[in-house]
Parts: C-alpha cells; sequence; structure tokens
C-alpha cells in the first residue's frame, strides 16, 4: 500500500502505516489523519507528540490508553478520561494516534 504525499510514494503497510518512519512530517501527519476523517487540533498534537517522544526517545515505548491520559492530565491541566482521548482517536488513541505520528504499529494487546 502507498500513499501519493508532494510528488512522492510514501509507502505503508496494509494497516497504513509508515513503511519508514523517515517519511514522517507535519504535513504528512494531516493527509494520514484526513484518511481516518481526523482534522488535527492542539490535543491531536500533544498526544502524538507524547507517542513520538516515547518511541524515539524512550527505547521503542508505546504507551497505552493509560500512560496517554495520566501524561494529558499533566500537560492539559485537568483530569483526562478515556473517553477523551477516544474522541481525538476514534481507532483508538495509542494505535491510531500512533500511526498518524508515523509510530511502527503497535504489537501489544489491549489499549488500557
Amino acid at each position: 500500500m502507498s500513499i501519493e504525499f508532494e510528488g512522492n510514494t510514501i509507502e505503508t503497510d496494509a494497516n497504513g502505516y509508515l513503511s519508514n518512519q523517515d517519511d514522517w512530517t507535519e504535513a504528512l501527519a494531516a493527509v494520514l489523519a484526513g484518511l481516518d476523517g481526523i482534522e488535527l487540533t492542539d490535543k491531536h498534537w500533544d498526544v502524538m507528540n507524547f507517542l513520538r517522544s516515547e518511541f524515539f526517545d524512550n527505547g521503542g515505548v508505546q504507551p497505552n490508553t493509560r500512560t496517554i491520559m495520566k501524561a494529558m492530565t499533566t500537560e492539559w491541566g485537568t483530569k483526562v478520561k478515556q473517553g477523551d482521548l477516544y474522541a481525538l482517536f476514534p481507532g483508538d488513541p495509542s494505535k491510531q494516534g500512533g500511526k498518524i505520528a508515523g509510530l511502527p504499529e503497535s504489537r501489544r494487546k489491549g489499549g488500557y
């Protein structure tokens, strides 16, 4: 599977995850989000930046939804519930958020 983006062919796997994380840009993230019917807001970017930081700066960690909830509670200064994150990423905050953030598909089970 592939995506045409800015004159380049971006390769993805069968589930839409980037084959090469170096292909990711913020502009490409907006396109990936649009393919899933999501218009990115600052809160989306907060979650994606957290996911990217955990993956690239913390040895490939891919946080689950509970960990994202705790981090966003700190980031946003208000109690974040699971439903708040699913409102942003209906396909699963850690998985869909990671896909749009250019991360490989998580192989762990469960979201909470």
